[in-house]
């Protein structure tokens, strides 16, 4: 993958991009939000957060893939309330959910193509807005091989063209790095910073390095609510060298959780 120049995005007259107030969202029966307050701009942010702490069910409902059971919802100056007509918005959403379906006999091309159709995309920008996102993640060789050949780590990469084809104003990534070799990894970083110069990025991980070394923001949740909101180096001076991790980083975010549960 290789970061180009930022695409040019018109300016928006809404001040934050995703604006939540005691947001509530169910997984099944469980409420797996509860209660979150979020405000987010354009830039780079990382979402952290242990097993079942409800980084997934919140990034579904800013994709508009589930209705918050409650609270309010904010998405491009849009509420996300279940009682409004969303076709606009997602049209400017892109998201990479943690398992993303595919037809195995389409190719890397027809796949990004099909989703910027689901995007409704002008038919004319289409096969130049394929090329350029097969391009910034390092598929242009692979652009016309069949999806079901492809390694894991070049299926995400693909996961990540079709989020990325329509240059959205919010873009969605959970686990975007899983199947990605170290390289890769490195190549990704520079094209999260790239994307963040127009784009309010979301990127859930479990790497907390990834997140340090490419984010101008970071969000740590637990339990459904929000825990922590700064930035890295805020993050970093939350912990001590007694603090579990093997990277300030780490040890920053473990001491973060550890006295969340100490409180509890």
């Amino acid at each position: 993958m290789r970061a180009v120049r930022a695409a040019e995005t018109a300016p928006t007259l809404h001040p934050w991009l995703v604006h939540a107030e005691e947001l509530r969202v169910r997984a099944g029966r469980h409420l797996a939000v509860d209660g979150l307050d979020l405000a987010l701009k354009a830039g780079v942010h990382g979402l952290l957060g242990p097993n079942g702490a409800g980084k997934t069910t919140l990034i579904r409902a800013l994709s508009t893939a589930v209705t918050p059971a409650g609270g309010s919802l904010t998405l491009l100056g849009t509420q996300a309330d279940g009682r409004t007509d969303l076709r606009t918005v997602r049209r400017k959403l892109g998201y990479l959910p943690q398992q993303f379906g595919f037809y195995p006999r389409f190719t890397v091309r027809e796949f990004v193509a099909y989703m910027a159709w689901l995007r409704e995309m002008p038919e004319t920008a289409v096969p130049d807005a394929v090329q350029r996102a097969i391009d910034r993640v390092g598929l242009t060789t692979q652009a016309d091989t069949r999806m079901k050949t492809l390694s894991g780590g070049m299926l995400r990469r693909a996961g990540i063209a079709q989020a990325i084809v329509n240059d959205p104003e919010l873009l969605l990534l959970d686990e975007p790095t899983v199947g990605l070799d170290p390289e890769q990894r490195l190549d990704f970083r520079d094209l999260l910073r790239d994307l963040g110069a127009g784009t309010c990025v979301l990127v859930c991980t479990h790497l907390v390095e990834d997140v340090v070394a490419a984010c101008t923001d970071v969000l740590v949740i637990n339990e459904g609510r929000l825990l922590f909101q700064g930035t890295p180096d805020d993050l970093i001076a939350r912990g001590g060298q007694g603090d579990a991790g093997d990277s300030p980083a780490e040890r920053g975010y473990s001491a973060l959780l550890r006295r969340h549960r100490s409180n509890a």
